[in-house]
């Protein structure tokens, strides 16, 4: 939803602004002035005749700008304010790219103010949209909630079912929010919404399109559009999986963040393809849910094949994978492996200055010490017993 209103919002949709009465707030020096002026145009004592020309047209003027502004100048401000708005919104996008998010609030808040004005729903919806991701990036969890269900309200007042893509991908983000606040109840039943009213629609729009497809033989652009939707609800069903499996992760249901894993994965091999990033960080993923579970082996097929396809391909988070690899290979006790595999983690995390990874890969690197000491002491106690034996 976001996407499609910001493509309505840069192709400039006209905005029809309801005329409101006008409210002249003049000063006392401006009021004089104006005086003056009438009174010029009506008595001869102030230099003209009442029924000269000139007088006529002066009084015609001051009458013009009086009575407020004509249509046409409300519409020039109105589009104006308009084109404004978008270039507020397109420098608030790219500060945000550019990891600036204290210009990108300010631009995001001008551009809020304006659309209000306008009564522009779309760009107050996108506006919304984005503050509220702004405000989860940031932490501040509260205000990305008041957001969210600000533009949620938005757009069901507006008569759009609660199927609608857009509803969904709100509503999951709130459930994510209420997974990192612990209200885990709340959480659970938004990830119940979106995953059950996804799957309902996909079942819909396939049987759509069955239908469509032996109706009419040639493709259409009615056929086109109704795959477009298609892959646009699948890929949202995917997401809603893969946040709903990182909640069971959270709350120690490992089967279920086993399920819900496999079956993203398979959504994001199959549309996004299997060399895809957001494919290798699913299979890292079921990767780590696998080494909970104590299955090893199992882990470490998967993340090798993330890991090495991830290098191929210049994965923009490798030293993620590498991390994961590493935790991975120091469970199943391959520790000097863990270690190398920890050391170019923390390099990459480094270089690209991702503190927080550089922070678990750190602690990893200590348990990593820890364990190689506990197995040089290990083996150091069985040296020294098989000399006493002997």
């Amino acid at each position: 939803m976001a996407a499609r209103v910001c493509r309505a919002v840069s192709r400039a949709i006209s905005v029809t602004v309801k005329s409101a009465r006008s409210r002249h707030s003049h000063t006392h020096a401006h009021r004089s002035v104006t005086r003056s002026l009438v009174q010029s145009a009506v008595s001869p004592e102030y230099g003209g005749g009442a029924r000269d020309g000139a007088g006529a047209v002066l009084w015609c003027t001051l009458a013009f700008s009086l009575f407020g502004k004509t249509e046409e100048e409300k519409r020039y401000e109105a589009k104006k304010k308009e084109d404004d708005m978008i270039l507020l919104l397109k420098k608030a996008k790219l500060c945000i790219h550019r990891d600036q998010l204290n210009s990108a609030s300010s631009f995001l808040h001008q551009a809020v103010a304006l659309a209000q004005q306008l009564q522009h729903q779309d760009a107050l919806v996108y506006c919304y949209s984005l503050m509220a991701n702004l405000s989860f990036v940031r932490g501040n969890l509260d205000q990305a909630e008041k957001l969210f269900k600000a533009s949620l309200s938005l757009i069901l007042s507006r008569g759009t079912p609660e199927s609608d893509n857009a509803v969904v991908e709100i509503s999951l983000k709130l459930a994510m929010i209420y997974s990192q606040q612990k209200r885990l109840e709340l959480a659970a039943h938004g990830f119940r919404f979106c995953v059950e009213t996804l799957e309902e629609k996909l079942e819909k729009e396939n049987q759509e399109k069955e239908d469509q497809e032996t109706t009419q033989m040639e493709p259409s652009n009615e056929i086109e559009e109704q795959q477009r939707l298609l892959l646009d609800t699948r890929l949202l069903l995917g997401l809603a999986l893969d946040s709903r499996a990182r909640f069971w992760t959270q709350t120690s249901d490992l089967d279920r963040a086993e399920k819900d894993y496999r079956r993203s994965l398979k959504i994001s091999g199959e549309e996004q393809g299997e060399e895809h990033p957001q494919t290798l960080v699913l299979l890292s993923d079921l990767a780590s849910v696998l080494d909970l579970q104590g299955r090893h082996d199992e882990a470490l097929v998967l993340v090798r094949r993330a890991v090495d396809l991830g290098r191929t391909h210049k994965h923009p988070d490798l030293h993620v994978l590498l991390s994961n690899m590493a935790s991975i290979l120091m469970h199943s006790g391959a520790l000097e492996e863990a270690h190398r595999c920890y050391k170019e983690a923390l390099a990459e995390a480094k270089r690209q200055e991702d503190t927080e990874t550089v922070e678990q890969v750190q602690a990893g690197l200590e348990e990593l010490k820890r364990k190689r000491e506990e197995r040089k002491r290990g083996a150091e106690e069985k040296e020294r017993g098989e000399e006493e034996r002997s």
